[in-house]
């Protein structure tokens, strides 16, 4: 059996290409097709992985102005030969769902969700924005929403990454599909300060350590009514998260500005520039932008809690977390619904708004004592990469 693997794109690190990094360790052997791809990234994340991407690779600097060919991205992806395959198993987020294949090649799509920005959040952005209607863009969205219900058509297998995916396939593309929660990405890097200084891992670890010291004695110098020794015991609440609007991460600044406890905030986006001025002059709350996954490991072990304010399609931050023994505290909506136990993992919030996640972190606090790490990480276990693989593997022979 050949088979063939094919994700949207390889520019950055989400929770999508965690995802596909895993496949390729499934299959190793199968080549990656995909619209184009960023060489330090491969060089990085896939460096023995065969890349085969489409005529968009050709663009010059393509990973910064993809953006603005997605005109072009229906017709790269039907372009893309995999005649040679007898099945083909895709990563879609957008657009390999709409691959052309022959009639005897099987699609098998581990879809995401389908194209939020066509589907769900087109109504609820549309209803936020009915004075500003930009009618060329609703055309536009429209022909795309049609080019992706059709596309949708073409799988022979569907494979949601969660139950609420699943409702959201079967709603808007009216196709059947099975669950496979997507697997916990393993930050376990087991460093040590005391090892040799020689050993790299040390280094990073003392880095970290270095850093959170740093954190801790800022945030001491501003927590209210604790004392030196109290401020260690508390520590850190921590959101590790693309910074997009819709992230609600200016959620959790307004209800830590208020509760004045401890804030860390890791990763980038398009919205960090507003969201770290809305955050300016409260020093409990610290943004360190990007951090790579030997550090993230470490801050993931040393926070009191995760935060989790947004809506998310299943969540691999929060079983990351969890993985460490973290409980979560998150909106009670999408995945987090699937993954997190109510007063045992975790906590749920029930409205997206300042005071109702203050309130949670309050609830958390009084009963922190109740949450064990162990349990906690052995609810993490069964999003366990062999897990994973034996769902896959399940599904790919029976296609």
């Amino acid at each position: 059996m050949k088979l063939a693997l094919a994700h949207d794109w390889l520019k950055t690190m989400t929770g999508a290409e965690r995802v596909l990094i895993e496949l390729h360790k499934i299959f190793p052997d199968s080549p990656i097709y995909t619209l184009f791809y960023d060489k330090k990234f491969v060089n990085q994340y896939l460096p023995n992985a065969d890349i085969r991407p489409s005529f968009l690779q050709k663009v010059p600097a393509i990973t910064k102005v993809y953006a603005l060919l997605g005109f072009l991205m229906p017709s790269a992806i039907e372009a893309l030969d995999l005649s040679g395959f007898d099945k083909v198993l895709s990563s879609s987020i957008i657009f390999p769902k709409g691959l052309v294949l022959k009639p005897s090649t099987r699609h098998i799509c581990y879809c995401y969700s389908p194209t939020r920005r066509l589907w769900d959040h087109n109504i609820s952005r549309s209803s936020e924005n009915q004075s500003d209607f930009n009618w060329p863009r609703l055309f536009i969205k429209h022909l795309f929403r049609l080019w992706d219900r059709t596309a949708a058509a073409r799988v022979d297998q569907y494979i949601a990454i969660s139950k609420t995916v699943q409702e959201r396939i079967k709603k808007y593309y009216r196709r059947d599909s099975v669950v496979i929660y997507p697997p916990n990405s393993k930050l376990n890097y087991n460093l040590d300060l005391d090892h040799d200084d020689s050993n790299p891992k040390a280094n990073v670890r003392r880095r970290v350590a270095e850093k959170e010291q740093k954190i801790q004695q800022d945030f001491y110098a501003v927590r209210r009514g604790l004392n030196h020794r109290d401020y260690y015991h508390h520590g850190y609440y921590l959101i590790v998260s693309r910074l997009y609007k819709y992230k609600n991460i200016d959620i959790a600044i307004e209800s830590f500005s208020r509760l004045g406890y401890p804030l860390v905030i890791i990763g980038s986006g398009p919205d960090g520039r507003r969201l770290k001025r809305s955050a300016k002059g409260f020093k409990n709350i610290e943004f360190l932008g990007f951090v790579p996954d030997e550090e993230l490991a470490s801050y993931y072990s040393n926070c009191r809690a995760f935060i989790m304010p947004q809506e998310e399609d299943f969540g691999l931050t929060a079983i990351e977390a969890m993985s460490h023994g973290k409980p979560v505290i998150a909106l009670k909506i999408g995945g987090a619904t699937e993954t997190i136990i109510d007063g045992q993992t975790g906590i749920f919030f029930d409205d997206p708004i300042p005071e109702a996640l203050a309130d949670a972190v309050r609830r958390f606090d009084e009963s922190y004592s109740k949450f064990n790490p162990e349990t906690i990480k052995t609810h993490a276990l069964q999003f366990s990469p062999e897990n994973f693989k034996a769902s896959i593997m399940s599904i790919i022979g029976h296609n």
